[in-house]
């Protein structure tokens, strides 16, 4: 089953709705325009019942089938915001926000949605109750958790979830999906080191701070070589040093920030211990002191193999069974959709963004050719989820 033809007709109408959320990006939970946006517009495409206020300000849209009776609930959900970034795209529709862009693609992902929303509003071919899960603070914020903790999965009768990111690199017209582990747990890593000071020209008299975090970054990196099993997967990235302000003092103090990826429970608990243990031990043969703050942010995004299985069927009717990768790579970037993945079964999935720039990029843009591709994509899930 190729792109439907009804959607393709909307194509225009639903890149205006992207492009206008493109230029005007809004960060974490402080999303006032685009919830009221997604919200008004949910409206005039005659949902059932528009929900605002979840998890802050996240929007929720109910669709009741009309093609019999089925106490089926599926939930589809979108992701809103932005990020802190400043845009080099030069399009004629780039962030009137200095600072603020949409350079993960979340604006294509709630016009995706929002295109979804108006064809199975209109069409209602299928049984069952289809809710529409428009999401804050994905970067970051566990927006996904705070509507969790709002009720929105009891309160509406989810029982299954799925959810759809943009991938660049993966060409126009293709899925990529797996079972299991699909995207890694993302964990905070905050150290502070506590040194004695002294005067540049007499390090003998300091215990710097420095060289500590120095030596620290060093040794974490045997975290990945000689601690966790080769065939596992583990990052520990050190992305921010911070120590001293002038040229010639050693500094009393240092703190160092970063991140620790995994893509199992395990591995998360080893590499959580050995990272405390290095960060201690190793200030401790330099005579200074340091103390680790450790975060566990997301976990690993785990999709239900029957729900992988199910969403890859029915990316191939999409665009054809060749056109699947059924067995991507895991990513070692973190999502907040697996709160909901552990909670209800579902499945992630992964649509081609084509050749652009990377996710986080100032270049980046969503490719609005896509759009019919992903809206398509929820219809028929939904159609053949809830068939009858």
């Amino acid at each position: 089953m190729p792109i439907v033809n009804r959607i393709a007709d909307f194509h225009e109408e639903i890149t205006e709705w992207r492009r206008d959320l493109h230029e005007h990006p809004e960060l974490l939970y402080d999303l006032p325009r685009t919830s009221k946006t997604v919200a008004d517009r949910l409206k005039t495409l005659g949902v059932d019942e528009v929900v605002t206020g979840l998890g802050q300000t996240g929007v929720v849209a109910v669709i009741k089938g009309n093609k019999g009776k089925s106490s089926k609930v599926i939930g589809l959900r979108a992701d809103m915001d932005a990020l802190p970034i400043e845009e080099a795209t030069g399009k004629e529709y780039a962030s009137k926000t200095s600072g603020k862009m949409h350079a993960c693609g979340h604006d294509g992902h709630t016009a995706m949605l929002l295109g979804a929303a108006k064809y199975l509003a209109e069409t209602r071919n299928f049984a069952g109750t289809v809710v529409l899960i428009f999401q804050p603070a994905e970067e970051g914020g566990a927006g996904a958790q705070a509507m969790i903790d709002d009720g929105l999965l009891e309160r509406f009768g989810i029982q299954e979830v799925y959810g759809m990111h943009n991938y660049p690199g993966i060409p126009v017209g293709e899925f990529a999906i797996r079972s299991g582990a699909l995207m890694a747990a993302a964990d905070k890593v905050e150290i502070s080191i506590e040194g004695y000071g002294s005067h540049a020209a007499r390090p003998n008299a300091s215990i710097d701070p420095v060289v500590i975090g120095a030596a620290i970054i060093q040794n974490l990196q045997t975290i990945a070589s000689r601690n966790v099993d080769p065939l596992e997967s583990v990052v520990v990235s050190i992305t921010a040093f911070h120590a001293g302000e002038a040229f010639n003092v050693i500094p009393q103090t240092a703190e160092l920030w970063g991140t620790c990826r995994s893509l199992s429970p395990d591995v998360r608990d080893l590499a959580e211990e050995r990272i405390r243990m290095i960060v201690e031990n190793t200030a401790a043969a330099f005579g200074g002191k340091a103390t680790l703050k450790y975060g566990r942010d997301y976990p690993v995004t785990v999709n239900n193999e029957e729900k992988a299985a199910f969403a890859a069927k029915i990316a191939g009717q999409i665009v054809g069974d060749s056109k699947v990768d059924t067995n991507v790579a895991p990513v070692m970037g973190g999502e907040d959709f697996s709160f909901m993945l552990e909670q209800r079964p579902g499945a992630f999935i992964f649509v081609g963004n084509g050749d652009t720039a990377g996710l986080h990029h100032p270049e980046y843009d969503f490719n609005d050719e896509i759009i019919p591709i992903g809206v398509s994509y929820w219809a028929k899930l939904v159609e053949t989820a809830m068939s009858a």
